[in-house]
C-alpha cells in the first residue's frame, strides 16, 4: 500500500555534521539531566528520504561519560565512594519519521522522531589512589570470569544500543537542513560504569586478582567516617535488574541533495547565479 507513495514522491539525501552534549544514567547516576556530568560529542550524520515524510538515518558519534558517587544526593551511594569515566563510540543506523512533509516545495520546518539499532564501543578506567588511570575490566570488581563465582561473566565491551528520540527542523534555503535533537540509547549491558550485582568477598578479589582491585570495588574507605568494615559477598553494590542508558542532545548542520553523482547539476539549478550565467 505505501509502495505507490515512495515511487511518486521525490527523494532526496542528507550529510552532515553532529554536535552537542552527552550524558549517562545508570547505577552511579539515577538522573536524566543531573547537574553534573555533561560532556561534549559530535559526530557524522548520514540520510535518505523515500519521501519527504519517511527515511532512513546512518551515523557516528564520539563522546565521553563520567559519574560520581561524591555528586550525589543519596547517603548510600556516596558511601560507596564509586566513579568512572569512559570514552563511547558509537555507529547507528534507524527510520525517521517527519510530522509534516520537509522538501524544497514543501514543509520547511517540522518535528520529527526515530528508532533504531547501533552498536557502541567503551572501556570505562577510574582514577588510582595515586592518581593514576585504572581500567576497571580487567580488576572483576563483581567477580566476573572468576572461578568461585561462574555466573558471573566477563562483560564485553562491545554491546548494542536502541536509539529512540527526536528533534524539530529547518530547512533554510534550498541546501541547508539545520535539527535540534535529543536521543535516547537503552543500551544491552549493565556495566558501562563497571557497577551491577553485588559485592564479591575481598579475600577471594585479593587472590584471584590484586590489592588494586580490592581498593577500587568499594572506595568507602576514603569517605570521612567510614566505620572500617568492608561489605562482604551479596551485599547490593548496583541494581542489576535495570541496564544503563546514556544519550545525546544537540544540532546538526546538514547539505540537503536530490541525488548523487550530478552535483554540478544540482548546483546550477538550486544555487544564484554570481557568473551571471547558467
Amino acid at each position: 500500500m505505501m509502495l505507490p507513495l515512495f515511487v511518486s514522491a521525490q527523494s532526496h539525501h542528507e550529510i552532515g555534521l553532529f554536535a552537542g552534549v552527552s550524558n549517562y544514567h545508570g547505577d552511579l547516576q539515577d538522573k536524566w539531566f543531573p547537574s553534573y556530568g555533561y560532556k561534549p560529542n559530535m559526530g557524522i550524520v548520514y540520510k535518505y528520504f523515500m519521501h519527504p515524510r519517511v527515511g532512513v538515518r546512518f551515523g557516528a558519534n564520539y563522546t565521553r561519560l563520567t559519574a560520581a558517587d561524591s555528586l550525589s544526593d543519596i547517603p548510600a551511594k556516596r558511601a560507596r565512594n564509586l566513579r568512572f569515566e569512559t570514552g563511547l563510540f558509537e555507529v547507528h543506523g534507524g527510520l525517521e519519521v517527519n510530522l509534516f512533509a520537509v522538501d524544497i516545495d514543501r514543509a520547511k520546518i517540522s518535528p520529527y522522531v526515530f528508532a533504531g539499532i547501533g552498536v557502541f564501543y567503551y572501556n570505562s578506567y577510574t582514577d588510582g589512589l595515586n592518581g593514576e588511570k585504572v581500567y576497571l575490566r580487567p580488576l572483576s570488581t563483581e567477580g566476573q570470569g572468576l572461578p568461585n563465582y561462574p555466573d558471573r561473566k566477563q562483560y564485553s565491551l562491545v554491546n548494542a544500543c536502541f536509539p529512540i528520540g527526536g528533534g524539530l527542523k529547518f530547512f533554510i534555503g534550498k541546501t541547508l537542513m539545520i535539527t535540534t535533537e535529543i536521543g535516547f540509547r537503552y543500551t544491552t549491558t549493565d556495566y558501562l560504569d563497571d557497577v551491577s550485582r553485588s559485592y564479591v568477598n575481598m579475600d577471594t578479589l585479593m587472590a584471584y586478582r590484586s590489592k588494586q582491585a580490592v581498593d577500587l570495588s568499594f572506595r568507602g574507605n576514603e569517605v570521612r567516617g567510614w566505620d572500617g568494615n568492608y561489605p562482604d559477598y551479596k551485599y547490593q553494590r548496583g541494581d542489576s535488574k535495570s541496564n544503563d542508558w546514556y544519550w545525546f542532545g544537540g544540532i546538526s548542520v546538514a547539505i540537503y541533495f536530490d541525488a548523487f553523482g550530478n552535483l554540478a547539476s544540482y548546483w546550477q539549478t538550486k544555487c544564484p547565479n554570481v557568473f551571471g550565467r547558467r
